[in-house]
């Protein structure tokens, strides 16, 4: 995988000009990253299909939208459903400080400045995603930062809102998590849209030694809008991270998420739905490195691909000679429902050691027929049949979300049987 390089020639497309000059001049205390994501962003050419991991990637979308419109911040979030119980709601729009009145449980605090300088950007270097171009526009823009520690078991679910709104806007969002040795906690993160708009995210988190993190995200966008993405976690041993994704609707979606398994002897399990239709484009670069012994990779990947809707899925998984005895297990199933539709799934295993068990496989494959007749036999519609198939492929994905994705009604959230 190939990310944009600072070695390119100087080659700043007039997009990357124009949303530069929109944007207000650096202040606050992501003043010293955004000068520098600027500076880097200006001397990047934009990703092309050049470049092997934007191979499959195009970017009509996003050069679609005004630059000049996306200004930061958007409108507030409107018809929002009551959180569920035990849920901690935080809301990230861009412009103020989502701490702004909330009193945090017991184990969560917020990082003080000594330690943003010293922790922010740690594993995004670690993961080797630093300079990419998705992380260099976040950089750029994002003047709002949630940067909080976790102590011990945290009970409340952590659910962080972003939502675009209907406007042309840019809403960028960055967050650093750092969870300290046996700290524990489930984060729900929520991204919506409802017109031609761009989110940007950058998401760090830090596993200490036998920590543990559920992460959900559940997105939900328009099909004239952006959702560009990085999750980059390093897990200590004994750390355990899960890892679950549910998109649809995005015009274009990329999301890359890396993890490193620092020292080995920890547990990550990945899980993502990916749904599209129209002529909509979800990209995921998923990588796993292990850096130790006895690392455990759990990983399934699923795709619904409808109308002439396009499905991008790359998952790399390295496993030096220093990660022996390894167990690493990657599974890509894709869901065809037109002829019209596309998937390009291709999972990467690199090994060096010798001593591990590691599989990998993908499949891409249609409602299966003797399915649909079962139910039918049995006095189902074939599209009530078909629906319940559907359902059922989903839900398993789904289920592996924090509690407080109940209060959004993912699934007919996700199968567009809602107008919200």
């Amino acid at each position: 995988m190939v990310a944009a390089s600072l070695s390119r020639p100087a080659a700043a497309p007039a997009w990357s000009q124009a949303l530069l000059q929109a944007l207000p001049a650096p202040a606050g205390v992501l003043a010293p990253v955004q000068q520098r994501g600027r500076d880097a962003l200006a001397a990047l050419p934009l990703p092309s299909r050049r470049d092997e991991a934007w191979r499959f990637t195009p970017l009509e979308v996003l050069t679609a939208l005004d630059p000049s419109l996306l200004t930061l911040g958007a409108e507030p979030p409107v018809s929002l459903p009551a959180a569920a119980s035990g849920t901690v709601r935080l809301v990230l729009d861009g412009r103020g400080d989502p701490l702004a009145g909330v009193t945090l449980p017991e184990g969560l605090s917020p990082l003080s400045e000594a330690e943003l300088q010293q922790r922010l950007g740690q594993t995004l270097e670690a993961n080797g995603c630093r300079e990419a171009w998705p992380v260099l526009l976040n950089k750029a823009a994002a003047g709002q930062l949630l940067a909080l520690r976790v102590q011990g078991p945290v009970q409340p679910v952590l659910e962080l809102v972003c939502d675009a709104g209907g406007e042309a806007c840019l809403l960028p969002v960055r967050i650093l998590l750092v969870l300290e040795a046996g700290a524990s906690l489930a984060v729900l993160q929520v991204h919506r849209s409802r017109g031609a708009n761009l989110s940007s995210v950058v998401v760090e988190a830090q596993l200490g030694e036998g920590a543990r993190l559920q992460h959900g995200l559940l997105a939900h966008g328009h099909s004239e809008a952006a959702l560009l993405a990085h999750l980059a976690v390093c897990q200590e041993p004994g750390s355990e991270l899960s890892l679950s994704s549910a998109t649809a609707g995005w015009g274009l979606l990329r999301f890359e998420p890396r993890v490193q398994q620092a020292g080995g002897q920890a547990q990550t399990t990945l899980r993502a739905l990916q749904l599209v239709s129209g002529h909509q484009l979800a990209d995921t670069h998923s990588q796993v490195a292990f850096e130790g012994p006895e690392g455990r990779l759990d990983q399934l990947h699923k795709v619904v691909a409808g109308d002439a809707g396009r499905s991008v899925f790359n998952g790399a998984v390295r496993v030096p000679r220093a990660a022996q005895r390894t167990d690493a297990s990657q599974l890509s199933r894709s869901l065809l429902l037109s002829e019209r539709a596309r998937v390009d799934t291709k999972p990467e295993l690199e090994i060096v050691a010798d001593d591990v068990r590691c599989a990998h496989g993908a499949t891409v494959s249609q409602l299966q027929q003797d399915e649909l007749f079962y139910l039918q036999s049995r006095g189902i519609g074939a599209d009530r049949a078909a629906a319940l198939l559907l359902r059922g492929y989903c839900e398993e994905i789904l289920r592996s979300l924090p509690s407080a994705a109940a209060a959004w009604q993912p699934l007919p959230t996700l199968l567009g049987e809602t107008t919200d």
